[in-house]
Formats: structure tokens, C-alpha cells, sequence
């Protein structure tokens, strides 16, 4: 294991250095180096670029049980445990994924009356809208949304994103829809049960603009879902967040802005 490890830190350190700290011949380590590999050697050396593939191809996400799975199904014969330690000697480690978690808890939730009664038809703007909160898988992680539609026009009003569900989400959204309308509030916004709806500080703000709460009943999620999320999601794209814009919009490690830097034309 020491000639090895020389061999793949030479352009990093000096070869007789780390013989000598490793208690080596430089002679025993050129020798091993003009050596041909051996069978068994050549055979990691396949399995490990196959790993590699199969590492990559799932987004750096799967670790040793799933890619043993496919390289099984590919027709190796190799053992997990093979697996594993070709993995650790490449230090390829798979990315912790987030466990899925639901964007609506109404556990502790003091509901307000369904006032909308799924009444989708608004004769003018401006009269109600409807708000949901959704999630986005990223290589990073769970990136949550939250949406604010307008139901006359079905347009996207305001919007907001954040690594964790929280009623800041919910605020910023609909801090960007009053300002959008021109400081203009809706008679009644909808939206489903969820803690971050019934937070004192997002009722607060409704109580100040003036704006009449209507919730869902619990386990109904078609008012606020609407089509909305898998319409969001997609023109997200197709409003200028493309794949190149949405990684560095929304990589988690660096922080997510909670309110978009402009409008979000979606109809």
C-alpha cells in the first residue's frame, strides 16, 4: 500500500522524501513502478473507472450498494465490499440527500374558513389570489418555493426561494406581489393549512394590508395546487432561469435569494 500511495502523490511530493518518511527503498518503489500490473490490479483499475461512470451518471449520489446493484446488472461478478474499498481508495463519496419532507404540517395550525369554496372563476384582478409552497430537488439539496398567483389572469404575482420552509418565504412573496400590483392588496389570498400560513407574522402582514385569510380544508390540496407548481417550475425556465442561471441562483452552499432581483413573467 505505501508504493501506491507514493505513486499517486509523486507531483504533489518528492518520491524520496516520502520514501523516507514512509520507511521505503527508492530503489523498491522505481522497481514496483517498471513492474506490469498484475491481473488483480488490472481488474480495480476497470472497476474503479466503471465506478466512476456509475458515480457520476447518478450526480455524485449513489454510494457503494447502489453501484454494486448496477455494475451486478451490467454482468460483474464483484462484491460489495470490493465495491466500497475501491471506492474509499478513489475517495469517491456519495453527496448526502435530503430526506423528502412535506410542504404542508396543519398538526398545530389554526385554520381560517375556506372562503374561496374553489370558486376559480375571479371577474377582475386583484380580487384573489392563491398561494402554495413547493419543493425543487437540486444537487445540493431540497430548495423550497413559494408562489403567489393572481386568479384572474393566472399570472405569477410574486415568488420567493429558500433553503429551509419557513414564513419568511411566505412574506417575501408576498412583499414582491404588493409591490408588483402597485402596493395594490387582494380582497382574499388562499392558501392550504401549512404552519408557515398560519405564522403570527405572515397573519400580521394580511391584518395590515387589509387582506381577508382563506384556507383549505385539511388534506384538500387542489384549491392552491391549482397546476400551479409543475406550470411554476417549468416557465421558471422559460423565464430567463435557465439551468446555467438557476445553478447560480439557487446553489445552496452559497445562499439563496429569497426574492427574485426581477419580475417573474409568467402567464
Amino acid at each position: 500500500m505505501k508504493y501506491p500511495f507514493i505513486y499517486q502523490h509523486r507531483h504533489s511530493y518528492s518520491v524520496r522524501r516520502m520514501c523516507r518518511v514512509l520507511s521505503v527503498s527508492p530503489s523498491g518503489y522505481y522497481d514496483w513502478v517498471g513492474r506490469p500490473l498484475s491481473a488483480r490490479s488490472q481488474r480495480h483499475q476497470r472497476l474503479t473507472t466503471q465506478i466512476q461512470v456509475l458515480h457520476q451518471a447518478s450526480r455524485e449520489t449513489y454510494g457503494a450498494p447502489r453501484i454494486h446493484r448496477d455494475l451486478v446488472e451490467a454482468g460483474e461478478v464483484v462484491g460489495k465490499n470490493t465495491v466500497a474499498m475501491l471506492m474509499q481508495r478513489s475517495g469517491i463519496v456519495p453527496k448526502t440527500v435530503r430526506k423528502f419532507r412535506v410542504t404542508t404540517d396543519s398538526r398545530k395550525t389554526q385554520p381560517a374558513p375556506n372562503i374561496l369554496q374553489r370558486e376559480f372563476s375571479v371577474p377582475a384582478p386583484n380580487r384573489c389570489w392563491v398561494s402554495d409552497m413547493t419543493f425543487i430537488p437540486t444537487r445540493e439539496g431540497w430548495l423550497y418555493l413559494t408562489v403567489i398567483l393572481d386568479l384572474f389572469s393566472r399570472v405569477v404575482v410574486g415568488w420567493s426561494m429558500d433553503r429551509r420552509m419557513t414564513s419568511t418565504m411566505n412574506i417575501d412573496a408576498l412583499r414582491m406581489a404588493l409591490s408588483r400590483r402597485g402596493g395594490q392588496a387582494p380582497t382574499l389570498l388562499h392558501s392550504d393549512q401549512g404552519s408557515q400560513y398560519a405564522a403570527a407574522d405572515y397573519q400580521a402582514m394580511l391584518k395590515t394590508h387589509n387582506i381577508r385569510c382563506s384556507m383549505s380544508r385539511k388534506g384538500n390540496c387542489w384549491d392552491t395546487q391549482f397546476k400551479m407548481p409543475s406550470n411554476v417550475q417549468s416557465n421558471l425556465t422559460r423565464a430567463g432561469i435557465g439551468e446555467a442561471a438557476f445553478a447560480l441562483t439557487c446553489r445552496l452552499d452559497t445562499g439563496v435569494p429569497r426574492v427574485s432581483p426581477g419580475p417573474l413573467p409568467v402567464t
